[in-house]
C-alpha cells in the first residue's frame, strides 16, 4: 500500500506531466499548495526530492519521472 508521501510525489509527477505549455515548476507547486495538498515549504522540499531521485532533470520529467507519471495517471483512472 503506498504511504501519504508516496500518493503526494506521484500527484507531483502527474502534474508536472499534464501542465501547461510555459508553466515553470514553482507554478506547479503554488497550484497543488492551492489544493491544499502541502504548504509552500512542503512543496518545494519534495520537488527538491523529486530532483534529487532523478524523476526530474533541469525543469522537466526524466524518462523514469515520465513514467511514473503516465503510471499514477492510469492507476488514479482506475480509482
Amino acid at each position: 500500500m503506498m504511504d501519504e508521501e508516496d500518493i503526494v510525489k506521484k500527484v507531483f509527477l502527474l502534474a508536472i506531466l499534464t501542465r501547461e505549455s510555459g508553466d515553470t515548476l514553482e507554478e506547479v507547486t503554488k497550484v497543488l499548495v492551492n489544493t491544499g495538498m502541502f504548504d509552500l515549504q512542503e512543496g518545494r522540499r519534495i520537488l527538491q526530492e523529486l530532483k534529487n531521485d532523478e524523476y526530474i532533470v533541469g525543469d522537466e520529467l526524466s524518462f523514469k519521472g515520465i513514467a511514473i507519471a503516465q503510471a499514477a495517471q492510469e492507476e488514479f483512472r482506475l480509482h
